[in-house]
């Protein structure tokens, strides 16, 4: 790791929140209002098929230098509902320098539900944003 690395942030997670609630009816929902077009989460629509995790995601998330969680809007960690605030579906990097948000919803609706789009999306923003991964 060469000194200039050291300087930077370092990403030590990357956390990613939902735009629906974790509560069973939280998931009921927005499984109805996905169907009839009334809610939306481009996360979602990376990460999962109609039911259960994309298997083009899960080797997508294991190609990561670090851990990818995700949370849901009413369980997110107090810290990241702080900078995020009600700005949903979004990616947030977590530093050895504290939050920083790297995806909003239109970077991710961006992706286009490609994981892949989306995993080059965080590269690309965290070069962006001078961060550093903490190395293997």
């Amino acid at each position: 790791m060469s000194s200039s690395d050291r300087a930077r942030p370092t990403i030590g997670r990357l956390i990613g929140v939902y735009n629906a609630d974790g509560t069973l009816r939280g998931e009921l929902t927005y499984w109805v209002g996905a169907r009839l077009g009334r809610v939306h989460c481009a996360l979602c629509d990376i990460t999962h098929g109609s039911i259960r995790e994309r298997p083009d995601w899960q080797a997508c998330r294991s190609g990561l230098p670090v851990r990818f969680d995700t949370y849901h809007r009413n369980d997110q960690p107090d810290d990241v509902r702080t900078l995020l605030g009600d700005q949903t579906p979004a990616v947030v990097a977590e530093t050895d320098h504290g939050m920083v948000l790297l995806l909003g919803p239109g970077c991710l609706e961006a992706c286009d539900a490609s994981p892949g789009a989306m995993v080059e999306a965080l590269t690309a923003a965290a070069v962006e944003q001078g961060l550093a991964w903490m190395p293997s």
